[in-house]
Protein backbone atom coordinates (compact mmCIF):
# COMPACT_ATOMS: atom_id res chain seq x y z
CA UNK A 1 0.00 0.00 0.00
CA UNK A 2 1.94 3.06 -1.46
CA UNK A 3 1.88 6.26 1.82
CA UNK A 4 -0.37 9.14 1.94
CA UNK A 5 1.38 11.57 -0.40
CA UNK A 6 -0.52 14.55 1.54
CA UNK A 7 -2.54 17.42 0.75
CA UNK A 8 0.40 19.89 -0.63
CA UNK A 9 1.84 17.24 -2.71
CA UNK A 10 -1.47 15.75 -4.15
CA UNK A 11 -2.73 19.75 -5.03
CA UNK A 12 1.05 20.36 -6.89
CA UNK A 13 0.35 16.84 -8.94
CA UNK A 14 -3.29 17.76 -9.76
CA UNK A 15 -2.29 21.72 -10.34
CA UNK A 16 0.47 20.44 -12.36
CA UNK A 17 -1.09 18.10 -14.80
CA UNK A 18 -3.85 20.60 -15.23
CA UNK A 19 -0.95 23.49 -16.41
CA UNK A 20 0.17 21.05 -18.64
CA UNK A 21 -3.13 21.13 -20.40
CA UNK A 22 -3.10 25.33 -19.94
CA UNK A 23 0.52 25.79 -21.10
CA UNK A 24 0.12 23.54 -24.52
CA UNK A 25 -3.08 26.01 -24.41
CA UNK A 26 -0.78 28.94 -25.03
CA UNK A 27 0.81 27.32 -28.06
CA UNK A 28 -2.66 26.44 -28.93
CA UNK A 29 -3.43 30.00 -28.61
CA UNK A 30 -0.43 31.32 -30.89
CA UNK A 31 -1.35 29.24 -33.53
CA UNK A 32 -5.11 29.91 -33.62
CA UNK A 33 -4.24 33.46 -33.66
CA UNK A 34 -1.58 33.28 -36.88
CA UNK A 35 -4.61 30.73 -38.00
CA UNK A 36 -6.70 33.78 -38.11
CA UNK A 37 -4.63 35.56 -40.65
CA UNK A 38 -4.46 32.77 -42.70
CA UNK A 39 -8.57 32.15 -43.28
CA UNK A 40 -8.77 35.95 -43.57
CA UNK A 41 -5.91 35.83 -46.28
CA UNK A 42 -7.30 32.71 -47.84
CA UNK A 43 -10.97 34.26 -47.85
CA UNK A 44 -9.88 37.66 -49.33
CA UNK A 45 -7.65 35.85 -52.25
CA UNK A 46 -10.40 33.48 -53.13
CA UNK A 47 -12.86 36.05 -53.10
CA UNK A 48 -11.00 37.35 -56.54
CA UNK A 49 -10.81 33.82 -57.98
CA UNK A 50 -6.80 33.08 -57.12
CA UNK A 51 -7.11 31.99 -54.62
CA UNK A 52 -9.74 29.23 -54.95
CA UNK A 53 -7.35 26.49 -55.18
CA UNK A 54 -5.99 26.84 -51.93
CA UNK A 55 -9.46 27.20 -50.10
CA UNK A 56 -9.86 23.20 -49.90
CA UNK A 57 -6.20 22.97 -48.97
CA UNK A 58 -6.62 25.42 -45.86
CA UNK A 59 -9.87 23.98 -45.02
CA UNK A 60 -8.19 20.63 -44.33
CA UNK A 61 -5.43 21.98 -42.40
CA UNK A 62 -8.07 23.57 -39.89
CA UNK A 63 -9.67 20.83 -39.95
CA UNK A 64 -6.98 18.67 -38.49
CA UNK A 65 -6.02 21.45 -36.05
CA UNK A 66 -9.42 21.70 -34.48
CA UNK A 67 -9.40 17.57 -34.59
CA UNK A 68 -6.38 17.62 -32.55
CA UNK A 69 -7.85 20.25 -29.97
CA UNK A 70 -11.02 18.09 -29.73
CA UNK A 71 -9.17 15.45 -29.20
CA UNK A 72 -7.09 16.79 -26.46
CA UNK A 73 -9.78 17.87 -24.75
CA UNK A 74 -11.32 14.74 -24.79
CA UNK A 75 -8.78 13.21 -23.28
CA UNK A 76 -8.47 15.76 -20.35
CA UNK A 77 -12.07 15.36 -19.18
CA UNK A 78 -12.10 11.22 -20.05
CA UNK A 79 -14.67 10.89 -22.50
CA UNK A 80 -14.70 9.44 -25.90
CA UNK A 81 -13.19 10.94 -28.67
CA UNK A 82 -15.14 10.65 -31.91
CA UNK A 83 -13.95 11.79 -35.65
CA UNK A 84 -16.04 14.78 -36.87
CA UNK A 85 -17.84 14.22 -39.98
CA UNK A 86 -16.96 16.91 -42.53
CA UNK A 87 -18.08 17.00 -45.93
CA UNK A 88 -15.75 15.35 -48.01
CA UNK A 89 -12.93 17.25 -49.87
CA UNK A 90 -10.29 14.95 -51.47
CA UNK A 91 -12.79 14.18 -54.42
CA UNK A 92 -15.08 16.35 -57.36
CA UNK A 93 -14.33 19.59 -59.52
CA UNK A 94 -12.44 22.70 -57.60
CA UNK A 95 -16.32 23.97 -57.48
CA UNK A 96 -18.05 21.67 -56.04
CA UNK A 97 -15.28 21.21 -53.08
CA UNK A 98 -15.23 25.05 -52.90
CA UNK A 99 -18.68 24.87 -52.57
CA UNK A 100 -18.19 21.98 -49.56
CA UNK A 101 -15.99 24.43 -48.00
CA UNK A 102 -18.77 27.20 -48.04
CA UNK A 103 -21.59 25.21 -46.83
CA UNK A 104 -19.79 23.22 -44.06
CA UNK A 105 -21.04 24.33 -40.78
CA UNK A 106 -18.62 22.51 -38.80
CA UNK A 107 -16.08 24.00 -41.01
CA UNK A 108 -17.12 27.23 -40.38
CA UNK A 109 -17.66 26.36 -36.50
CA UNK A 110 -13.92 25.63 -36.28
CA UNK A 111 -13.05 29.19 -37.97
CA UNK A 112 -15.22 31.14 -35.04
CA UNK A 113 -13.58 28.75 -32.54
CA UNK A 114 -10.04 30.40 -33.63
CA UNK A 115 -10.80 33.76 -32.21
CA UNK A 116 -12.38 32.37 -28.63
CA UNK A 117 -9.25 29.53 -28.54
CA UNK A 118 -6.75 32.75 -29.13
CA UNK A 119 -8.65 34.80 -25.92
CA UNK A 120 -9.18 32.06 -23.56
CA UNK A 121 -6.33 29.81 -24.79
CA UNK A 122 -3.81 32.85 -23.81
CA UNK A 123 -5.73 34.27 -20.85
CA UNK A 124 -6.19 31.09 -18.76
CA UNK A 125 -2.03 30.38 -20.15
CA UNK A 126 -0.76 33.75 -18.28
CA UNK A 127 -3.36 33.00 -15.12
CA UNK A 128 -2.32 29.83 -14.36
CA UNK A 129 1.64 31.64 -14.52
CA UNK A 130 0.34 33.99 -11.88
CA UNK A 131 -1.19 31.42 -9.56
CA UNK A 132 1.47 28.86 -9.30
CA UNK A 133 4.10 30.82 -7.15
CA UNK A 134 1.17 32.59 -5.29
CA UNK A 135 -0.62 28.73 -4.69
CA UNK A 136 2.79 27.44 -3.48
CA UNK A 137 3.58 30.38 -1.39
CA UNK A 138 0.16 30.26 0.37
CA UNK A 139 -0.85 26.58 -0.02
CA UNK A 140 3.11 25.70 0.89
CA UNK A 141 2.48 27.15 4.42
CA UNK A 142 -1.31 26.99 4.90
CA UNK A 143 -1.42 23.17 3.85
CA UNK A 144 1.00 21.52 6.16
CA UNK A 145 -0.40 23.29 8.95
CA UNK A 146 -3.82 22.49 8.36
CA UNK A 147 -3.12 18.71 7.94
CA UNK A 148 -0.83 18.78 10.93
CA UNK A 149 -4.10 20.39 12.90
CA UNK A 150 -6.73 17.77 10.80
CA UNK A 151 -4.09 14.68 12.56
CA UNK A 152 -4.56 16.25 15.97
CA UNK A 153 -8.50 16.10 15.77
CA UNK A 154 -8.54 12.74 14.42
CA UNK A 155 -6.13 11.58 17.18
CA UNK A 156 -8.47 13.22 20.06
CA UNK A 157 -11.92 12.75 18.82
CA UNK A 158 -11.39 9.84 16.05
CA UNK A 159 -12.68 12.53 13.26
CA UNK A 160 -11.74 10.96 10.19
CA UNK A 161 -9.00 13.28 8.25
CA UNK A 162 -11.29 15.69 5.77
CA UNK A 163 -9.68 16.14 2.22
CA UNK A 164 -8.07 19.37 1.45
CA UNK A 165 -7.43 20.51 -1.87
CA UNK A 166 -5.80 23.87 -1.09
CA UNK A 167 -6.60 27.46 -1.84
CA UNK A 168 -5.00 28.68 -4.63
CA UNK A 169 -3.70 25.42 -7.06
CA UNK A 170 -7.12 23.87 -6.93
CA UNK A 171 -8.56 26.41 -8.92
CA UNK A 172 -5.68 25.44 -12.43
CA UNK A 173 -7.58 22.08 -12.80
CA UNK A 174 -10.90 24.22 -12.57
CA UNK A 175 -9.32 26.56 -15.23
CA UNK A 176 -8.05 23.53 -17.43
CA UNK A 177 -11.72 21.14 -17.31
CA UNK A 178 -13.25 24.87 -17.89
CA UNK A 179 -11.11 25.36 -21.05
CA UNK A 180 -11.34 21.63 -22.22
CA UNK A 181 -14.95 21.82 -21.52
CA UNK A 182 -15.78 24.92 -23.70
CA UNK A 183 -13.33 23.89 -26.67
CA UNK A 184 -15.50 20.80 -26.96
CA UNK A 185 -18.85 22.97 -26.81
CA UNK A 186 -17.67 25.07 -29.46
CA UNK A 187 -16.21 22.28 -31.78
CA UNK A 188 -18.79 19.53 -31.15
CA UNK A 189 -21.76 19.42 -33.71
CA UNK A 190 -24.75 20.82 -32.26
CA UNK A 191 -27.91 18.01 -32.94
CA UNK A 192 -29.42 19.95 -35.21
CA UNK A 193 -26.02 20.58 -37.24
CA UNK A 194 -24.86 17.23 -37.43
CA UNK A 195 -28.59 16.11 -38.54
CA UNK A 196 -28.29 18.42 -41.72
CA UNK A 197 -24.87 17.27 -42.38
CA UNK A 198 -26.18 13.35 -42.23
CA UNK A 199 -28.99 14.08 -44.29
CA UNK A 200 -26.42 15.97 -46.74
CA UNK A 201 -24.48 13.22 -46.65
CA UNK A 202 -27.10 10.76 -47.35
CA UNK A 203 -28.44 13.07 -50.17
CA UNK A 204 -25.28 12.86 -52.06
CA UNK A 205 -24.71 9.02 -51.39
CA UNK A 206 -27.98 8.48 -52.25
CA UNK A 207 -27.85 10.13 -55.86
CA UNK A 208 -24.39 8.40 -56.43
CA UNK A 209 -26.19 5.10 -55.55
CA UNK A 210 -28.93 5.79 -57.91
CA UNK A 211 -26.42 7.27 -60.59
CA UNK A 212 -24.30 3.76 -60.10
CA UNK A 213 -27.76 1.79 -60.46
CA UNK A 214 -28.82 3.58 -63.66
CA UNK A 215 -25.03 3.16 -64.72
CA UNK A 216 -24.91 -0.99 -63.59
CA UNK A 217 -28.85 -1.69 -65.55
CA UNK A 218 -26.67 0.61 -68.99
CA UNK A 219 -24.03 -1.92 -68.68
CA UNK A 220 -26.61 -5.17 -68.25
CA UNK A 221 -28.90 -3.82 -71.22
CA UNK A 222 -25.50 -2.97 -73.49
CA UNK A 223 -23.97 -6.42 -72.54
CA UNK A 224 -27.25 -8.44 -73.23
CA UNK A 225 -28.27 -6.23 -76.62
CA UNK A 226 -24.71 -6.75 -77.79
CA UNK A 227 -23.70 -9.75 -76.53
CA UNK A 228 -26.53 -12.53 -75.78
CA UNK A 229 -29.38 -10.92 -78.12
CA UNK A 230 -27.13 -10.19 -81.13
CA UNK A 231 -25.83 -14.40 -80.93
CA UNK A 232 -29.41 -15.62 -80.00
CA UNK A 233 -30.86 -13.39 -83.33
CA UNK A 234 -27.91 -15.23 -85.43
CA UNK A 235 -28.61 -18.82 -83.77
CA UNK A 236 -32.57 -18.31 -85.30
CA UNK A 237 -31.14 -17.54 -88.56
CA UNK A 238 -28.99 -20.63 -88.57
CA UNK A 239 -31.27 -22.46 -87.36
CA UNK A 240 -34.28 -21.04 -89.87
CA UNK A 241 -31.26 -21.64 -92.58
CA UNK A 242 -30.75 -25.09 -91.75
CA UNK A 243 -34.93 -25.95 -92.24
CA UNK A 244 -34.92 -24.71 -95.44
CA UNK A 245 -32.02 -26.73 -96.56
CA UNK A 246 -32.49 -30.05 -94.89
CA UNK A 247 -34.46 -31.44 -97.50
CA UNK A 248 -32.12 -30.35 -100.48
CA UNK A 249 -28.95 -30.22 -98.95
CA UNK A 250 -28.28 -32.33 -96.16
CA UNK A 251 -24.52 -32.00 -95.12
CA UNK A 252 -25.21 -28.06 -95.76
CA UNK A 253 -27.96 -27.55 -93.14
CA UNK A 254 -25.86 -29.64 -90.82
CA UNK A 255 -23.31 -27.85 -90.97
CA UNK A 256 -25.50 -24.80 -90.42
CA UNK A 257 -27.04 -26.86 -87.27
CA UNK A 258 -23.53 -27.09 -86.14
CA UNK A 259 -23.14 -23.35 -86.31
CA UNK A 260 -25.95 -22.68 -84.17
CA UNK A 261 -24.84 -25.30 -81.73
CA UNK A 262 -21.59 -23.21 -81.25
CA UNK A 263 -23.40 -19.84 -81.37
CA UNK A 264 -25.36 -21.31 -78.41
CA UNK A 265 -23.13 -22.18 -76.33
CA UNK A 266 -21.47 -19.06 -77.19
CA UNK A 267 -25.04 -17.16 -76.32
CA UNK A 268 -24.67 -18.99 -72.99
CA UNK A 269 -21.65 -18.11 -72.25
CA UNK A 270 -22.15 -14.58 -72.34
CA UNK A 271 -25.39 -14.77 -70.26
CA UNK A 272 -22.82 -16.11 -67.85
CA UNK A 273 -21.02 -13.41 -68.10
CA UNK A 274 -23.45 -10.69 -67.41
CA UNK A 275 -24.84 -12.88 -64.74
CA UNK A 276 -21.62 -12.52 -62.99
CA UNK A 277 -21.25 -9.15 -63.23
CA UNK A 278 -24.78 -9.25 -61.24
CA UNK A 279 -23.60 -11.26 -58.47
CA UNK A 280 -20.81 -13.73 -59.75
CA UNK A 281 -21.92 -17.25 -58.50
CA UNK A 282 -18.08 -18.09 -56.82
CA UNK A 283 -19.06 -15.28 -53.99
CA UNK A 284 -22.40 -17.71 -53.12
CA UNK A 285 -19.60 -20.93 -53.54
CA UNK A 286 -16.64 -19.51 -52.19
CA UNK A 287 -17.09 -16.65 -49.94
CA UNK A 288 -15.29 -13.73 -50.09
CA UNK A 289 -11.70 -15.17 -49.49
CA UNK A 290 -12.21 -17.40 -52.15
CA UNK A 291 -13.58 -15.23 -54.87
CA UNK A 292 -10.81 -12.44 -53.98
CA UNK A 293 -8.26 -15.02 -54.29
CA UNK A 294 -9.83 -16.17 -57.59
CA UNK A 295 -9.43 -12.57 -59.34
CA UNK A 296 -5.77 -12.41 -57.85
CA UNK A 297 -5.58 -15.41 -60.11
CA UNK A 298 -6.24 -13.66 -63.02
CA UNK A 299 -4.48 -10.02 -62.32
CA UNK A 300 -1.08 -9.36 -64.51
CA UNK A 301 1.34 -8.87 -62.09
CA UNK A 302 2.04 -10.74 -58.56
CA UNK A 303 -0.69 -10.21 -56.09
CA UNK A 304 0.17 -10.54 -52.58
CA UNK A 305 -3.37 -11.18 -50.59
CA UNK A 306 -3.66 -11.19 -46.84
CA UNK A 307 -7.59 -12.24 -46.22
CA UNK A 308 -7.16 -13.79 -42.59
CA UNK A 309 -10.33 -11.54 -41.73
CA UNK A 310 -12.87 -12.84 -43.88
CA UNK A 311 -11.16 -16.67 -43.96
CA UNK A 312 -12.78 -17.70 -40.54
CA UNK A 313 -16.03 -19.50 -41.91
CA UNK A 314 -18.32 -16.62 -41.03
CA UNK A 315 -20.43 -14.93 -43.70
CA UNK A 316 -20.68 -11.29 -43.93
CA UNK A 317 -24.45 -10.42 -45.70
CA UNK A 318 -24.58 -10.76 -49.20
CA UNK A 319 -24.50 -6.72 -50.46
CA UNK A 320 -21.38 -6.38 -48.29
CA UNK A 321 -19.34 -9.30 -49.60
CA UNK A 322 -20.85 -7.78 -53.52
CA UNK A 323 -19.32 -4.45 -52.71
CA UNK A 324 -16.39 -5.50 -51.38
CA UNK A 325 -15.94 -8.28 -54.47
CA UNK A 326 -16.28 -5.45 -56.77
CA UNK A 327 -14.38 -2.94 -55.27
CA UNK A 328 -11.20 -5.28 -55.60
CA UNK A 329 -12.44 -6.56 -59.14
CA UNK A 330 -12.44 -3.16 -60.20
CA UNK A 331 -9.19 -1.48 -57.93
CA UNK A 332 -7.56 -4.93 -60.22
CA UNK A 333 -8.70 -4.50 -63.68
CA UNK A 334 -7.59 -0.32 -62.78
CA UNK A 335 -4.52 -2.08 -61.79
CA UNK A 336 -3.79 -4.38 -65.09
CA UNK A 337 -5.01 -1.78 -67.40
CA UNK A 338 -3.52 1.67 -66.18
CA UNK A 339 -1.20 1.26 -63.63
CA UNK A 340 2.29 0.38 -65.13
CA UNK A 341 2.67 -2.11 -61.92
CA UNK A 342 4.63 -4.85 -61.47
CA UNK A 343 3.05 -6.25 -57.86
CA UNK A 344 0.06 -5.52 -56.20
CA UNK A 345 -1.45 -6.32 -52.99
CA UNK A 346 -5.20 -6.92 -51.03
CA UNK A 347 -5.82 -6.89 -47.28
CA UNK A 348 -8.94 -7.75 -46.10
CA UNK A 349 -9.80 -7.17 -42.22
CA UNK A 350 -12.93 -7.75 -40.27
CA UNK A 351 -13.66 -5.70 -37.16
CA UNK A 352 -16.70 -5.82 -34.93
CA UNK A 353 -18.77 -3.47 -36.83
CA UNK A 354 -16.61 -2.54 -40.03
CA UNK A 355 -14.79 -4.21 -42.94
CA UNK A 356 -11.96 -2.69 -44.45
CA UNK A 357 -10.57 -3.12 -48.20
CA UNK A 358 -6.94 -1.79 -48.50
CA UNK A 359 -6.07 -2.53 -52.46
CA UNK A 360 -2.73 -1.25 -53.66
CA UNK A 361 -0.09 -1.65 -56.20
CA UNK A 362 3.61 0.13 -57.02
CA UNK A 363 2.29 1.52 -60.19
CA UNK A 364 2.78 5.28 -61.34
CA UNK A 365 -0.19 6.27 -59.84
CA UNK A 366 -1.83 9.64 -60.87
CA UNK A 367 -4.86 7.56 -61.37
CA UNK A 368 -8.11 10.23 -61.52
CA UNK A 369 -11.40 9.73 -60.77
CA UNK A 370 -12.92 11.64 -63.26
CA UNK A 371 -10.91 10.09 -66.23
CA UNK A 372 -13.38 7.02 -66.35
CA UNK A 373 -11.01 4.81 -64.22
CA UNK A 374 -13.91 2.89 -62.56
CA UNK A 375 -12.96 5.32 -59.17
CA UNK A 376 -16.15 7.27 -59.58
CA UNK A 377 -17.79 3.11 -59.26
CA UNK A 378 -16.07 2.28 -56.51
CA UNK A 379 -16.92 5.09 -54.42
CA UNK A 380 -20.64 5.27 -55.42
CA UNK A 381 -21.27 1.84 -54.78
CA UNK A 382 -19.25 2.51 -51.09
CA UNK A 383 -21.11 5.41 -50.68
CA UNK A 384 -24.40 3.40 -51.10
CA UNK A 385 -23.67 1.54 -47.76
CA UNK A 386 -22.72 4.13 -45.64
CA UNK A 387 -19.26 3.48 -46.48
CA UNK A 388 -16.33 5.33 -47.10
CA UNK A 389 -13.61 5.30 -49.50
CA UNK A 390 -9.70 6.77 -49.34
CA UNK A 391 -8.12 7.23 -52.10
CA UNK A 392 -4.66 8.29 -52.86
CA UNK A 393 -2.51 8.16 -55.65
CA UNK A 394 0.15 10.89 -56.29
CA UNK A 395 1.71 11.15 -59.74
CA UNK A 396 4.91 8.77 -59.83
CA UNK A 397 2.91 6.57 -57.19
CA UNK A 398 1.81 4.33 -55.44
CA UNK A 399 -1.82 4.02 -55.46
CA UNK A 400 -3.97 2.69 -52.42
CA UNK A 401 -7.12 2.18 -51.89
CA UNK A 402 -8.76 1.87 -48.70
CA UNK A 403 -12.74 1.31 -48.03
CA UNK A 404 -14.71 0.32 -45.19
CA UNK A 405 -18.25 -1.18 -45.18
CA UNK A 406 -20.43 -1.36 -41.97
CA UNK A 407 -20.48 -5.21 -41.41
CA UNK A 408 -22.12 -4.95 -38.00
CA UNK A 409 -21.02 -8.13 -37.19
Amino acid sequence: MSPDPGPLTAAIRRAWEASQYLFLGISVALLTYLSGFLVVAVLMFAVVVIGLPALPEAAKLLRAFAEFERRRASARLGVPFRPTRYLPLDSGELSERVRRVLTDPTTWRDVLWLPVQTLFGMGLGYLTMVLWPIGLLVDGAALPLVRLLDRRSADEYGTPLPERRGWVLRWIPVFADLSANWTLSLLSSRPSAALAERIEQLTESRAGAVAAHGAELRRIERDLHDGAQARIVALSMRIGLAKQLIDRDPDAARARLGEAQDGADEALAELRHVVRGIHPPILTDRGLAGAVRALAADVAVPVTADLDGVEDGRRLPAAIEAAAYFVVAEAFTNISKHSGATSARVRIDRGPDILRVVIGDDGHGGADERAGSGLVGIRRRVAALDGTTRISSPTGGPTDIEVELPCGS
